[in-house]
């Protein structure tokens, strides 16, 4: 509906209109809601009335930048299903679906009789695909791209569960996105296709302004009752993410009533990282993007001093209201998402018994033990590590064990100092 030009209150009108006229009805009503009661009264009176309605917060969320015109619309959509509290002779089924989970006291206050399915695991497969669906109905899409990546991914399910599965409503039962999975058969190559259906704008914004890190999205934990808590003056990010579906269900603690979020895959996990890692450097999508291919090329190429630089040049570009407050997390964080974002199996915060390890970097050939320190030096760091035996932990591993002490500068804002070390048992 274009209620960006006419308004809401007139676009539902109009809408109504519509769906009378095939019936010969003529709605005499005024306001939108006494119109939708009249309508249903009408219809009933033929047949039993379903209504099945998509999207019902989009006038709402659309405008969430825009309080004054989100609340004038969240009005209306209130007076609107209001007049459903009195219409259950009349109405034999009623689905709605929306992006956001707005609390009953917020536009459904009278309808105590609705039912919330949002992680009800009776319908957990509801939305999505599971891997028995998509084996069943897709097997010659799955055989030709297996043939085509042969000598890449010798289990090519297992990485198409990596990209487009993990989906999940009851923290058991995952399922694939349609839309990703559609365009990847299609298309035949593994990109974030659902992502670019949406730019996450206002999610970019609210990372900025409340100075969220790479750490507090990666794994979350919230209540039920959170969640069911949505009131856009005051947004509660956790939720947002959850709702919005670049976070999903990992595990479900029901006897306490606290849900496990984080990322549902690799589409989803790799896009919006780069988001984030845009949104407070660079601030450019396409400038990150290309930074991020150097920084890989130069440290495979075992580059180090060009690796430190790239890495800088993002650095730098950090908006000093953005650190200014937690300086340790935020220089932690930009690096720990340039080096999972560039495919590197980066472990942080891992407890030992005499600490905790800043970062762990698994390559195919070595470990990387990695210490920061803010506005102190490289060799503070590598003392840390020996000092706390940090690399003891790993020496059953058999791989060349290399310790790295990087100082971040907040003044100049960058890597001034680092040092990288063979460890000797």
């Amino acid at each position: 509906m274009s209620y960006n030009q006419l308004g809401l209150e007139r676009v539902i009108n109009k809408e109504l209109d519509k769906i009378a006229k095939p019936y010969n009805i003529i709605l005499e009503e005024e306001t939108s809601g006494d119109r939708f009661e009249e309508l249903i009264i009408k219809l009933s009176e033929k047949r039993p009335v379903a209504i099945i309605i998509d999207e019902y917060d989009k006038p709402i969320i659309d405008y969430l930048d825009e309080l004054d015109r989100a609340e004038e619309n969240r009005k209306i959509l209130k007076d609107f299903y209001s007049v459903l509290k009195d219409l259950d002779k009349q109405i034999r089924f009623f689905f709605i679906t929306g992006v956001s989970k707005f609390s009953k006291i917020f536009i459904f206050s009278d309808l105590n009789n609705l039912v919330d399915i949002t992680i009800d695991e009776n319908y957990s497969q509801i939305v999505g695909w599971t891997k028995e669906e998509v084996e069943k109905n897709f097997p010659d899409y799955i055989n030709e791209i297996a043939e085509r990546y042969k000598d890449i991914f010798p289990d090519i399910m297992l990485e198409m569960k990596k990209w487009y599965n993990g989906y999940s409503w009851d923290g058991i039962t995952k399922v694939y996105n349609p839309v990703s999975l559609m365009n990847f058969f299609q298309k035949r190559v593994f990109g974030s296709y659902w992502f670019a259906t949406g730019t996450p704008t206002m999610l970019m914004d609210i990372i900025k302004t409340r100075q969220i890190t790479a750490f507090n999205i990666e794994k979350l934990y919230i209540s039920t009752d959170i969640l069911d808590k949505y009131d856009f003056n005051n947004l509660n990010f956790k939720s947002l993410l959850f709702q919005t579906g670049y976070l999903t269900i990992k595990n479900y603690d029901t006897a306490y009533g606290e849900l496990t979020l984080g990322y549902p895959n690799k589409e989803v996990a790799k896009s919006f990282s780069i988001h984030i890692l845009s949104a407070v450097t660079l601030d450019r999508l396409d400038d990150t993007d290309s930074l991020l291919h150097r920084i890989r090329r130069s440290f495979l190429s075992n580059e180090i001093e060009k690796f430190i630089d790239y890495i800088n040049i993002l650095l730098k570009n950090i908006s000093y209201t953005i650190v200014d407050k937690n300086k340790e997390n935020y220089y932690h964080s930009i690096f720990f998402l340039i080096m999972k974002l560039l495919g590197f199996n980066i472990e942080v915060e891992i407890k030992t018994i005499d600490g905790r390890i800043d970062a762990v970097i698994h390559t195919k050939d070595n470990i990387f033990i990695l210490e920061f320190k803010i506005d102190q030096s490289a060799e503070k760091a590598i003392q840390q590590i020996k000092d706390k035996k940090y690399a003891l932990k790993y020496k059953d591993d058999k791989k060349p064990i290399f310790l790295i002490g990087i100082n971040f500068d907040t003044n100049k804002k960058y890597i001034n100092d680092y040092k990288n070390i063979p460890y000797n048992y």
